[in-house]
């Protein structure tokens, strides 16, 4: 489990594919605090680590991952949104996030307002996933708050801080995002489903 404060961000040094899998090697400022078997959440995405050397670590992403993810797009020297599991005990600063992304989906606006950013998002609504305005959402692996909700869309605004120090700043339009939307909606909808 993560909360979607994202505690620093890694640089993929090398990618190796295996058959179905993709393994990938990162450097991080927390390497040295890492363990194998430990997750981290890679984008929004939980990956195991594997191997750890020097001031590089390894994760593997399964092919479902690939599929569900952006994962697979990686390219060597993009950078990463990571952050550790949750500790019992400590504050809840964002909101309960599993790790596994739903779906991708697009950035499709971006207009800076007056020291702070809003950002435009818009998914394949056929996967039923939603919404709703002032819920929570998250964004290669960073929680946020929505602020317009669409049926196949939705806005952020990104503060200074969560600019400067995760991958928004390298976002143009067309970039793919990890979504993972909120667990009690989806529990909802599927009761929803389930009664129909």
């Amino acid at each position: 489990m993560f909360t979607g404060i994202i505690e620093t961000l890694g640089k993929v040094e090398k990618l190796e594919k295996e058959g179905g899998n993709l393994h990938i090697t990162l450097s991080s400022n927390i390497t040295s605090e890492l363990k194998i078997d430990q997750s981290v959440s890679h984008n929004g995405v939980c990956l195991t680590v594997v191997a750890i050397k020097d001031n590089l670590y390894t994760v593997t992403a399964i092919e479902e991952t690939l599929i569900k993810s952006n994962i697979g797009d990686l390219k060597t020297g993009d950078v990463v949104n990571l952050e550790r599991a949750m500790v019992l005990g400590a504050r809840l600063d964002g909101h309960i996030v599993q790790g596994h992304v739903d779906q991708t989906a697009q950035c499709t606006s971006m207009e800076q307002k007056d020291g702070s950013w809003v950002f435009g998002f818009q998914y394949d609504s056929s996967l039923n996933n939603v919404t709703i305005e002032k819920g929570s959402i998250t964004v290669d692996g960073v929680s946020l708050t929505v602020v317009d909700s669409k049926k196949d869309g939705f806005s952020v605004a990104i503060i200074p801080y969560t600019f400067e120090h995760t991958r928004f700043n390298t976002y143009i339009i067309g970039t793919s995002v990890n979504l993972e939307f909120d667990v009690v909606g989806k529990y909802v909808a599927r009761l929803m489903e389930l009664r129909q």
